[in-house]
């Protein structure tokens, strides 16, 4: 016992300190973790403990739940706007066809019976929401939301249908009465109307709840994971699925507003990296010894099929009537991320006594190395060949949340004043605050200086400012220097000239020389964008007219307000 917490603690050390490593060449955090594991199986002690399928099964059901529950709260409930529907047609119709092409080539490429072939291509058909988030957080991409949200709600509601695929396909190969239509139909509107009741219930109990509580700081993360699992395993219990009650429950807590929420959210981002490496390790343990690792060209070859082939394809045929233009929907089936879900669902075939069982997770490891490598290395890159990266937003270095009053939310942020915009030093008279904030305190160098109207600021001073959520923005872009704002980047992105989106065609004609039709000149900028889009506008589109290019740069409720010009 002993030996094995001095081995599972001495692998989890190694992987963290070696996670810097990533970022240097350019490697995604997960495949290093995976890495160590594989390394460590090669000891006798992790030869011992990498034969515990049922162990990896239950903590990769653990795992996912915590990392869906985290990606869950870090959802925006304004990101459904623009992402709800696609995701939803992808998570659904597009894990079917993916599942289709993918289980077709492996009928032909591993010359296994049709059904047998099918379960891989569906095992390895969902992205991975671990994966997905790790890695947008990770190389900090600010994305076209349209994209961004898509990806998000796609990767945490995709698992429901592969596992009911999965299980509808075991059931096909090991029951003598096979089911019919109307028992898989039945089984999946179970899997989620009890998933969406239970993760809704769940949220709306659990956010109503937290505010009304007085308990230790430290108790309010562990009493959100808590509820969280208890909903998982209930509604896993009634054959519902967990997975997508969990991520809704999530999505509740986090648009809540509640006072408790950046603790809540700082201690389980602790929690999904914890639950990631966790898992990570233990899939390379269970896959380590050499006589696993077979069937290496034919994984490959089939990995092939599903990034280059099968993902596009999909994405082509369910994206279309949602108008994604061309650069996102090739993002979109690019950053169709595998990880520790298609080998989670590789455990099923073990479980179930499957013949050629273990051929299921030697095949989906190979591939989720190929997607780690291929895609999870060439994400950013990708992002910014496409044109689909925008210019980073400014944000505090440091935020916290005030308790003092119940009927408002007020923070302390720390901001940074670092280069041009403080050389020479200079007072903040005459500049345009924020309504209701108040700068408390400087720190410069060691020295902690009281403010007064008269201080001038300086390059490397930090200022501590209390005030509420509305006034962030607009404080980290006043205190932000062209070094932590890349203006250039903006101009160069959005146009050296930026309009109100009221302003008319006519105006534009007239003050720069555009061609425009006379039947649209009593048009303004929003409405002429809305209707050439055919969807609805984020920041970062862009539209023609004429010899200039009109790209959104601000939109509020649904409607473009600020609309940059590029020639």
């Amino acid at each position: 016992m002993i030996l094995t917490l001095l081995f599972a603690s001495a692998m989890l050390l190694i992987s963290i300190l070696l996670s810097p490593l990533s970022n240097r060449i350019g490697m995604p955090v997960l495949l290093l973790f995976l890495g160590v594991g594989l390394l460590a199986g090669q000891t006798q002690v992790g030869q011992n403990l990498s034969a515990d399928v049922e162990s990896t099964f239950f903590v990769g059901h653990l795992a996912l739940a915590i990392i869906l529950l985290d990606g869950g709260m870090r959802t925006r409930i304004e990101t459904f706007r623009v992402g709800l529907r696609p995701a939803l047609a992808l998570a659904t119709f597009g894990v079917v066809i993916t599942a289709a092409v993918t289980g077709l080539a492996a009928w032909w490429i591993l010359e296994l019976p049709l059904l047998h072939a099918l379960l891989i291509g569906t095992i390895i058909s969902s992205t991975d929401a671990a994966a997905v988030f790790a890695l947008l957080q990770n190389h900090g991409l600010r994305l076209n939301q349209r994209v961004s949200a898509t990806l998000e709600i796609e990767s945490g509601s995709n698992d429901p249908m592969a596992i009911f695929l999965t299980i509808i396909l075991l059931e096909l190969i090991t029951r003598e009465t096979p089911p019919g239509v109307a028992e898989a139909a039945l089984l999946l509107g179970k899997q989620l109307a009890l998933g969406a009741l239970g993760g809704l219930a769940g949220g709306w109990v659990m956010a109503r709840l937290l505010p009304w509580l007085d308990l230790q700081p430290a108790f309010y993360p562990l009493l959100v994971t808590a509820a969280g699992l208890t909903v998982f395993s209930v509604v896993y219990l009634l054959d519902g699925s967990g997975f997508l009650a969990i991520y809704l429950m999530g999505i509740l807590i986090g648009n809540r507003g509640l006072r408790k929420l950046d603790d809540i959210l700082q201690v389980h981002d602790g929690l999904a990296w914890l639950a990631q490496l966790s898992l990570f390790l233990m899939l390379g343990l269970l896959l380590s010894p050499h006589d696993k690792l077979i069937f290496v060209p034919e994984g490959i070859a089939l990995g092939a099929v599903l990034i280059l082939l099968a993902r596009p394809l999909s994405i082509a045929l369910t994206l279309w009537p949602f108008g994604f233009r061309w650069r996102e929907q090739l993002f979109i089936a690019w950053v169709g991320l595998r990880g520790a879900v298609p080998i989670v669902l590789a455990l099923f075939p073990l479980m179930a006594g499957l013949d050629n069982a273990a051929l299921f997770p030697t095949i989906a490891f190979i591939v989720v190395i190929m997607s780690l490598l291929l895609q999870g290395t060439t994400l950013a890159r990708a992002a910014r060949w496409l044109k689909l990266e925008l210019p980073a937003e400014p944000e505090a270095m440091r935020r916290l949340s005030l308790e003092w009053s119940v009927e408002q939310n007020h923070r302390v942020w720390v901001f940074e004043l670092d280069g041009e915009h403080w050389t020479p030093a200079r007072t903040l008279k005459g500049v345009k605050l924020p309504d209701n904030i108040v700068i408390s305190a400087v720190l410069r160098g060691r020295e902690l200086l009281p403010w007064t109207s008269e201080l001038k600021l300086q390059s490397g001073d930090r200022l501590a400012v209390i005030g509420n959520d509305e006034a962030e923005k607009p404080l980290a872009r006043l205190f932000s220097s062209v070094e932590s704002i890349p203006a250039l980047k903006e101009r160069t992105f959005f146009g050296a000239f930026e309009l109100n989106a009221n302003v008319e065609l006519a105006a534009l004609a007239q003050n720069f020389g555009v061609s425009v039709p006379q039947e649209q000149m009593d048009q303004n900028l929003s409405d002429y964008i809305r209707l050439r889009l055919h969807t609805a506008p984020v920041v970062g589109d862009r539209v023609p007219l004429g010899a200039i290019e009109l790209v959104v740069k601000a939109v509020e409720a649904g409607q473009v307000t600020r609309v940059g010009l590029k020639f």
